[in-house]
């Protein structure tokens, strides 16, 4: 047992030092030094990252002297370990017991995170309902069509049965969302943990979220207003591997009154045109509304990598996926992630993790709500 418990831990460890340990290696790559010409490879098991290499049981860091990779004090690794030790298995089996009757529920709690902690900090704002003088962040144009929400909540009422107002919102939301990850066939990250939930929500802020119509220098501007680098972006925006996405929020590439957008590929652009029936006005945002699947070989296949070859040859679905090789600093690690799915785990990992540290509170500054809802 005690051998078992050892080879754990040293495994652990190891995963941490890959995540972790490679800033100067990762600061230091050249990605002009890179083959510009793509390739698919095949990722070895020993690359994947992924959690199921790992025991089940919750990741515990009590004998590691690794630190977190963050200046929030207020987080740690296994920060429920005496309070709340089954928080993060609950999380987990809840997330993988509904992801196989609804598959949808990945990417729409991959795209929950990104909308949480984009706006003031990964707090759980963007699951306030309006009440008590609350604008509701849901009520901002790019949450519109933003779900997951239902998802929080069973993961908060498994919780709340066994550890009363321990577990805060704001930890299951990436904590869902990095099992999402790892059930598209994304790569494991370590995450710590320790956030506390906003008692306020940001609709104004909300509004300002990063969208698909936006070009390079915006996407850049919004992005490096929260701290991140170009290679963390395009990084970030490997997310797009999975999901679907509604004709509307592209219809305008695909010509009508004006010409097509001479990015696209032209035989994408008519199956594009094809599946969204582009002559006819394009419809107003709804659940009706055609959707095209972002995951082009089918889910747990090339995440990542795909996406990105798909961007080299004239291909990305969102305009501002495609923006991606319109400026030199990011065109380079789209080849650079295209041809090596290994540096792009790697990346999507480090790039993961300091994402959900953004605007992190403490118990001073936040809460643990009962209701993810609610201010209670």
């Amino acid at each position: 047992m005690k051998f078992k418990r050892h080879l754990f831990l040293v495994s652990l460890i190891v995963v941490l030092i890959i995540c972790l340990k490679n800033q100067n290696a990762e600061t230091n790559w050249n990605p002009s030094s890179h083959p510009s010409s793509f390739q698919t490879l095949e990722s070895s098991s020993s690359s994947q990252l992924d959690e199921q290499s790992f025991p089940t049981s919750p990741f515990t860091f009590r004998d590691s002297k690794i630190e977190a990779p963050t200046h929030f004090e207020s987080l740690r690794y296994d920060y429920y370990r005496e309070t709340c030790p089954q928080a993060e298995q609950i999380v987990r089996s809840t997330v993988r017991n509904l992801y196989n009757t609804r598959p949808s529920i990945a990417p729409q709690l991959l795209r929950l995170v990104f909308h949480d902690c984009f706006v003031q900090g990964c707090d759980a704002s963007v699951l306030l309902d309006p009440a008590n003088g609350i604008e509701s962040e849901k009520a901002a144009i790019p949450n519109l069509l933003l779900k997951g929400d239902d998802v929080i909540d069973i993961i908060k009422s498994e919780l709340e049965e066994v550890c009363p107002l321990v577990v805060s919102c704001a930890d299951i939301i990436v904590l869902a969302a990095r099992e999402s990850v790892i059930l598209v066939g994304g790569p494991f990250y370590p995450l710590t943990t320790g956030r506390k939930d906003s008692t306020v929500a940001y609709l104004q802020i909300a509004n300002q979220l990063p969208a698909p119509t936006d070009d390079i220098p915006k996407i850049l501007s919004k992005f490096s207003s929260k701290g991140f680098k170009e290679w963390e972006v395009v990084s970030l925006l490997g997310s797009h591997s999975t999901g679907v996405i509604h004709c509307h929020f592209f219809s305008d590439r695909l010509g009508g009154t004006k010409e097509p957008d001479p990015s696209l590929d032209s035989e994408f652009l008519n199956q594009l045109r094809s599946k969204c029936n582009a002559s006819q006005t394009a419809p107003s945002p709804s659940h009706e509304d055609p959707a095209i699947t972002m995951d082009y070989k089918g889910p747990r296949n090339g995440f990542g990598t795909i996406y990105y070859q798909s961007l080299l040859q004239g291909k990305g679905i969102l305009f501002s996926d495609q923006q991606l090789t319109e400026a030199e600093e990011t065109a380079e690690w789209v080849e650079a992630y295209a041809s090596d799915t290994k540096l792009f785990r790697l990346k999507f990992c480090r790039s993961m993790m300091k994402l959900s540290t953004i605007g992190v509170l403490n118990a001073t500054q936040g809460m643990v709500r009962l209701n993810c809802r609610r201010v209670a």
